[in-house]
């Protein structure tokens, strides 16, 4: 019997109706929430950036609870769309009913921020009816019926019967897709994942052989425009990519989004000759890019930005001289332009002052990495995210041609940088699936071949819980990421998506690989398991392309200034 058979032939209601019965209370509450914070922010009919800060508990969770909200909204259109093409069954049934129930739990009983940070209603200002309102029967059916023992055991019952090779769940793709993803799988299956272990202990550079089968790949190409020599694919097609290759290894996927980020700029910010001259060399791989954006003492803080750049000569034989500093500059050595956001106007407040430039430089190496004049730098050393490494540098007068200034105007620099944050966040995301997937492959893999009191580790049901969480919560960040890229792709407005696929992409990495390393037991705290790197990995995902906290500011102050 098939999978759609054996589900068709169940008594109980589907997961797909049970969230859309009980969507409609959540979508009740998520509004009663935001106009309850909006209240707690207000300052004479305004949004006051102070009083949004002072309430960051509440501001956040309200952040939260609309990332949960849009996750359970994605969970029924991915489950509608399943059903409609046949392709829904009882893998995906389960994985929707236990994510779904636990989220709807979770709403009631308290969404996890963090480890240690626990947002409950009442802290949003919510009211006891508000919140009764929302209870609704279905609601609680949802709960009941969801994230229970049996459900678990029967999810990891029907996601064990694979080779581990495949997600757990259909991921509602279509056939170009699911070839792309396929390609992607072969490649990391052959080149990354059984040396991804090896470069990471020697903190050694992913080998250049490597990336330039990611270049015949397209990978550098995949979503530039075929008129400047990419492929023209869709930001899904993103999101695939960027989540197998980080499956083998974050840093192989980390490497696509140097090239989406400079891309990214160019053709949102660039010049027509800027255009032509640069993505065809980005999309090929001759050329490697490198995001320089982040200063010691700033942070998330670009408005108080402090590297500056001086204009030297006019005309054909302008350049601009860098002085400053950078820092966390991912893979700089190897880069062969630096998208570099300076200060080039001194006098401007804020963000006013700031300006892009497409800095070339020469290829390095561990011996000499910054062979050029004016650039210095010193290697950070990290904890994981290795492959690329990362860098601190020094501009004392490193010179960059006046035709590079990127759109040839002066204070463009952060409104071009904003505009590639929502393709940034939605790759980071899908990053962050990539390594979540890694996770449960390794976790999985583990419980079903380490013997313990005379059977498998899987037959012990905490250890098939985290399994079962693990698989529901990965097909919900997947889903909720998909859906941001979907919108990218429509040309519609999609900052809040992006950050809510990120926000949640991250804190499920991050538990996906805890519990597995918690799976291993011992083992997992030992170098030479593969976990222990993901672990690693999987930490640096709250923290880069705005750390959580500042990712939620951002999708609060969207949400009550609506």
């Amino acid at each position: 019997m098939s999978a759609n058979a054996a589900l068709q032939s169940e008594s109980r209601v589907s997961a797909v109706d049970l969230v859309g019965a009980a969507l409609p209370g959540f979508e009740t509450l998520l509004e009663a929430a935001t106009a309850a914070v909006r209240r707690k922010v207000d300052a004479d009919g305004r949004i006051s950036s102070a009083r949004l800060e002072a309430e960051q508990h509440a501001a956040h969770g309200l952040s939260w609870l609309a990332t949960y909200v849009a996750a359970l909204r994605e969970l029924k259109a991915y489950g509608e769309r399943l059903l409609e093409e046949g392709r829904y069954g009882a893998v995906e049934d389960c994985a929707i009913r236990i994510g779904a129930g636990e989220y709807a739990a979770q709403i009631f009983g308290g969404i996890p921020m963090s480890q240690g940070e626990i947002v409950r209603l009442p802290a949003l200002g919510l009211s006891q009816d508000a919140v009764a309102a929302a209870c609704s029967e279905a609601a609680e059916m949802l709960i009941a019926e969801g994230n229970t023992p049996e459900n678990r055991a029967r999810f990891v019952a029907l996601f064990s019967q694979s080779d581990g090779t495949a997600s757990v769940g259909d991921p509602g793709l279509d056939e170009t897709l699911e070839a792309i993803r396929s390609e992607m799988r072969r490649f990391c299956a052959a080149e990354v994942t059984p040396h991804a272990h090896e470069w990471h202990l020697a903190n050694e550079y992913i080998p250049m052989p490597v990336v330039e089968k990611m270049a015949e790949l397209g990978v550098f190409g995949l979503t530039i425009p075929e008129e400047f020599g990419g492929l023209g694919l869709s930001k899904v097609s993103m999101c695939v990519v960027s989540e197998e290759l980080s499956r083998g290894y974050i840093g192989v996927g980390s490497l696509g989004t140097r090239s989406e980020i400079a891309a990214e700029l160019i053709l949102c910010g660039g010049t027509d000759a800027q255009k032509a001259h640069w993505l065809p060399k980005i999309a090929s791989g001759e050329i490697l890019p490198t995001a320089v954006f982040t200063e010691p003492n700033t942070g998330s803080d670009l408005a108080s930005l402090r590297t500056r750049a001086v204009k030297d000569g006019e005309g054909d034989k302008a350049v601009w001289k860098v002085y400053g500093n950078k820092t966390w500059i991912t893979h700089p050595v190897r880069a062969d332009i630096m998208t570099l956001l300076v200060r080039t106007d001194p006098d401007a407040p804020g963000y006013r002052g700031l300006s892009m430039l497409i800095a070339e430089k020469p290829r390095g190496s561990d011996a000499d990495p910054f062979p050029v004049e004016g650039l210095t730098g010193g290697e950070i050393e990290v904890l994981g995210y290795r492959g690329m490494k990362e860098y601190e540098l020094a501009f004392d007068g490193f010179a960059v041609k006046g035709e590079n200034l990127l759109g040839g105007v002066e204070g463009q620099g952060f409104k071009q940088l904003m505009q590639t944050f929502e393709a940034a966040r939605i790759q980071t995301a899908a990053r962050a699936i990539g390594v979540a997937q890694a996770a449960f492959d390794l976790g999985l893999r583990y419980a079903q071949d380490r013997i313990q009191f005379g059977k498998k580790l899987i037959a012990f049901p905490r250890v098939a819980d985290k399994l079962a969480m693990m698989a529901a919560e990965i097909l919900i960040a997947r889903q909720l990421t998909y859906f941001a890229a979907r919108e990218k792709d429509a040309g519609r407005r999609c900052d809040l998506e992006a950050g809510m696929a990120k926000l949640l992409g991250a804190r499920v990495a991050w538990a996906a690989a805890d519990n597995a390393l918690q799976i291993h037991g011992g083992n997992g705290f030992a170098l030479e398991y593969p976990v222990s790197r993901v672990l690693c990995d999987a930490r640096i995902l709250n923290i880069f392309e705005g750390a959580a906290e500042i990712q939620a500011q951002v999708i609060a102050r969207r949400l009550v200034e609506e």
